[in-house]
């Protein structure tokens, strides 16, 4: 543990010195002005290390510069922010002793100095900069956690798929927070392909935890049902599962499910409460919107399925809400501005389509956004 003292006068440096060495504080540091204190704690060098400093002992009234703008100076530096600063002072001006605990002072001291007042507001001043310490730890550690959380949810979003049949990826771009969206496909075989998009109520730790959850049940449930409406009854089943009668928040996620058949050229699918996807056939646009309400509300519920035919090709657009509340322009008919962008759209590319809508940029995005493109060739 390492004290610094700050003071012009070096009968008050010998005397709190002499003080904390009795008290039992033996790593001192005695200086006598701001710009000492400056140059021991290198704010001439930005990328210097954190000094191992816990506290600042410092006389207000010093020549040159006092210790309100020192205490300014020093604070304002990111890697010293959270440094205690006690005031140590003869001046008894409340205006002053305001302007130095705005400054950032945690506390201050008068002169002549009280032995016992002093030590008081030293243990006082530390305990809670070791109880801040240990919270900048457990965070610095949850943060870490939550990255390798966010490394592992990426990892598990299906690759690209292209061949002779069909073109299927997908652009995501997660906010700051754990995600709640969700995407995934498989080959089913005989020219058939299943499509998820889901968007998982809320963020952070227990949405991606549901979200997980679901995802361990989407690969068996897709791949031994593959049947759009029988697939989203077994998702919602699985929903169901996590519900408890204490539980103050009911988790619930909107999802849309498709199942493409390149042979017979016919798309089936669920929409379970989700923005409507956009299905370009043959010219023709086709919003996807039959299905069901958000599932995990009710053990039990009727679904109804979709199935569009095509001939030629088919090109179908799938997003969350993210994306909608992202674009720059709101308009009475959100879609409108998906479907004309697709349809100037030749190629199959899902980052050129985001690029080519006008997307907020000015602030951090609340939400996920997510859009995964299918093509029919």
């Amino acid at each position: 543990m390492e004290i610094v003292i700050v003071d012009d006068n070096e009968t008050n440096l010998v005397i709190i010195e002499k003080i904390l060495r009795k008290a039992g504080y033996h790593h001192l540091v005695l200086l006598s002005s701001a710009k000492e204190l400056y140059h021991f704690l290198e704010m001439d060098s930005p990328n210097a290390a954190e000094v191992p400093v816990d506290l600042v002992l410092m006389d207000l009234m010093m020549p040159e510069i006092d210790g309100v703008e020192a205490c300014r100076t020093v604070l304002s530096q990111e890697r010293y922010r959270d440094l205690p600063i006690i005031f140590v002072t003869a001046m008894g001006d409340s205006y002053k002793m305001a302007e130095a605990l705005d400054a950032g002072a945690l506390d201050y001291v008068m002169k002549p100095i009280n032995k016992v007042e002093l030590l008081a507001r030293i243990r006082s001043t530390l305990r809670l900069k070791h109880e801040k310490d240990l919270r900048k730890k457990r965070d610095k550690r949850i943060q870490n956690e939550l990255e390798l959380a966010r490394q592992v949810q990426r990892s598990m979003l299906s690759s690209p798929i292209r061949d002779q049949a069909i073109e299927i990826s997908a652009v995501y771009k997660p906010s700051s927070e754990l995600a709640g969206d969700f995407y995934a496909w498989h080959a089913l075989g005989a020219g058939r392909y299943g499509v998820i998009l889901l968007d998982m109520m809320g963020h952070g730790i227990s949405s991606s935890l549901v979200c997980m959850y679901m995802y361990a049940a989407l690969k068996d449930t897709i791949m031994g049902l593959s049947e759009p409406k029988a697939v989203m009854e077994e998702l919602n089943r699985r929903m169901n599962q996590l519900q408890m009668s204490d539980r103050l928040i009911q988790y619930y996620f909107t999802a849309i499910y498709l199942v493409v058949d390149t042979e017979k050229r016919t798309i089936q699918y669920v929409n379970a409460g989700h923005p409507a996807g956009i299905a370009i056939v043959d010219g023709e646009t086709v919003q996807l919107t039959e299905g069901c309400c958000a599932l995990g509300f009710f053990p039990q519920i009727d679904i109804g399925q979709g199935e569009i035919s095509y001939r030629g090709e088919a090109r179908i657009l799938l997003f969350t809400d993210g994306l909608v509340e992202s674009l720059e322009e709101q308009m009475d008919d959100d879609a409108a501005v998906l479907i004309n962008s697709l349809r100037e759209q030749d190629e199959h590319d899902p980052s050129a389509l985001l690029q080519r809508l006008q997307l907020k940029t000015a602030e951090e995005p609340k939400d996920d956004m997510c859009l995964v493109m299918i093509s029919t060739n």
